[in-house]
């Protein structure tokens, strides 16, 4: 199993602060202790260019996030401070996105150990989402005749807003959010298609309107490659996240994913997006059997 990593990339934060930066270290380190991953087959991909970033976000919004020309309104938006780090790390966990899809049309199933900065839009970034990491993969591969019809499974608790505005006008990609309707972001971008649920929303129910909405999505899709956002927030200790699924649900949830889309022929890049515990060994238990799951379910190993 082959994995992308890009934690070696970090950014300095205020003391206090509430992102994880920590959880994606450790999750590299634990994937490889507990022999999900060789440490050979955890690879670090280079940057994202300029260029594919320009396919996907305005040229106005990717020079001052270049320059280091973003508004104090602006940093506000997005929850972090801008940095050259915080930069050069995005453009390296966008990349990880791109190769993840290229190993998905080979093996079935690639994996980012990170990614899913779906609040990013053409224009604007927030949420902790500098960029698109999705939306430019998406749009890559299309762009290079590798994938045609493309399906984005958004499990994270907050809706998908950003990837929802980038390809609000795209017929051939088909949006799918599934999160809590009582969050983060207050004012919606509709998908193409969304599922909102109350507040303590628990295993049964969720799995439930999951399945329901890769019914819908498969069908109105026609995908041949899916991105699945393996979020850990829905989880029920989550800061950020008032639902209610236990970590056994949250596995459930992997697993229906993944099975129900590689049964219907659409091979999966999967990316971890949110995860707040207050410890964060919860959220790396979370990550790690996202890896376990979607591990099991690649195809025959690379040649070496």
């Amino acid at each position: 199993m082959r994995v992308w990593s890009h934690d070696r990339f970090t950014f300095p934060l205020p003391g206090g602060h509430r992102f994880p930066l920590g959880k994606y270290r450790l999750l590299r380190e634990r994937v490889v202790a507990e022999g999900l991953v060789a440490r050979g087959d955890v690879r670090e991909p280079g940057p994202v260019g300029w260029a594919e970033l320009e396919l996907v976000h305005e040229r106005a919004l990717l020079e001052r996030i270049r320059t280091g020309a973003m508004t104090r309104r602006e940093q506000q938006a997005l929850g972090l401070p801008w940095s050259p780090g915080l930069v050069d790390r995005a453009r390296h966990s966008t990349q990880g996105t791109v190769e993840a899809a290229r190993d998905a049309l080979e093996d079935g199933v690639g994996m980012n150990l990170g990614g899913g900065t779906h609040h990013a839009g053409r224009a604007v970034s927030r949420g902790y989402c500098l960029v698109n990491d999705v939306a430019v993969a998406a749009t890559l591969l299309r762009r290079d005749g590798l994938a045609g019809r493309v399906l984005v499974v958004d499990c994270d608790v907050h809706q998908g807003d950003g990837t929802a505005q980038i390809f609000a006008t795209e017929p051939e990609v088909f949006t799918l959010s599934l999160h809590g309707a009582r969050n983060y972001p207050f004012t919606r971008i509709p998908s193409d298609l969304d599922i909102d649920l109350p507040s303590g929303t628990g295993d049964g129910e969720y799995l439930a309107a999951l399945d329901d909405a890769l019914g819908i999505g498969l069908e109105r899709s026609r995908a041949e490659l899916a991105f699945y956002l393996a979020g850990a927030d829905p989880w029920q200790g989550d800061r950020l996240g008032r639902l209610a699924l236990t970590k056994a649900g949250l596995r459930a949830r992997d697993e229906l994913v993944l099975d129900r889309l590689l049964a219907a022929g659409v091979v999966v890049a999967v990316v971890l997006a949110g995860g707040y515990a207050d410890d964060v060994r919860d959220t790396v238990d979370i990550n790690m059997a996202t890896v376990a799951v979607a591990g099991e379910r690649m195809r025959a190993p690379r040649p070496l």
